[in-house]
């Protein structure tokens, strides 16, 4: 959080919370932060894994659009690199991970610690942009005003979390976007801190592992490959967050 001299609240200048200004289409970079975003504290949970995890988020959307190709070694070392015969993603928070693997193939240990920090920025931003987190400011010994963050309530995070909820808890079968998404919060480490409104129980567990290790129904939304190749990425997530938690 920063301190300033007392000025017009953030609402005051930007104007209704509520209006999105942002791309059409969120990514899941977007999303991730949004479901990890506490509203109580005004903090997103998991920091220490965060950047990780976004940038798991980031290849894996760029796979499911089949912008990025997927390679498991006999070793099990995990390798991404672009399709070349698509155009780079026309999204800027998707390019700059497209652009980092575009030049050679690069192993996804080296690619998450490299492009996640990079992300967290202008992800913020543009979540605020949207209208799904709104910036605001409070006084602090009744001079300073120190910067917050706070839930917009446009109903967008409680939407994603309903679809989560159905999938890990009710087993409905997911789009491959929701499976993602659900397997990613799993790998972040910050399942826990959903409960009450996803039951920390076994049976949520089971659920969260069968999303990580790739099994996601036939009927995923996406091709058979694309859903493979994320299945990838985000179980080398797992393993790459779980070392930092």
């Amino acid at each position: 959080m920063t301190e300033q001299a007392d000025e017009p609240s953030t609402e005051a200048r930007t104007g209704t919370p509520g209006t999105a200004t942002g791309p059409d289409s969120p990514t899941l970079p977007e999303d991730l932060p949004l479901l990890l975003f506490q509203p109580e504290s005004g903090v997103v949970a998991g920091e220490t894994t965060l950047f990780h995890v976004l940038a798991g988020a980031a290849l894996a959307d760029l796979a499911l659009h089949e912008s990025v190709a997927v390679t498991t070694t006999r070793a099990g070392a995990v390798t991404v690199e672009a399709v070349r015969d698509k155009p780079p993603p026309s999204d800027e928070i998707l390019l700059s991970a497209w652009e980092y693997v575009s030049d050679r193939p690069r192993g996804v240990q080296t690619v998450l610690p490299a492009i996640g920090p990079g992300l967290h920025h202008p992800v913020l931003e543009r979540l605020i942009a949207r209208g799904d987190i709104r910036r605001d400011s409070r006084k602090v010994f009744g001079f300073f005003r120190t910067t917050v963050l706070k839930d917009s309530r446009n109903g967008r995070r409680a939407g994603l979390l309903e679809e989560v909820r159905d999938v890990l808890v009710d087993r409905a079968e997911p789009t491959a976007r929701i499976a993602a998404l659900a397997a990613l919060i799993w790998a972040s480490g910050t399942l826990p801190q959903f409960d009450p409104q996803i039951p920390w129980t076994s049976v949520v567990i089971d659920r969260a592992r069968e999303l990580e290790r790739g099994n996601w129904g036939a009927g995923a939304a996406g091709e058979a490959v694309a859903r493979t190749m994320t299945a990838v990425i985000v179980n080398s997530t797992t393993a790459v967050a779980s070392s930092h938690q």
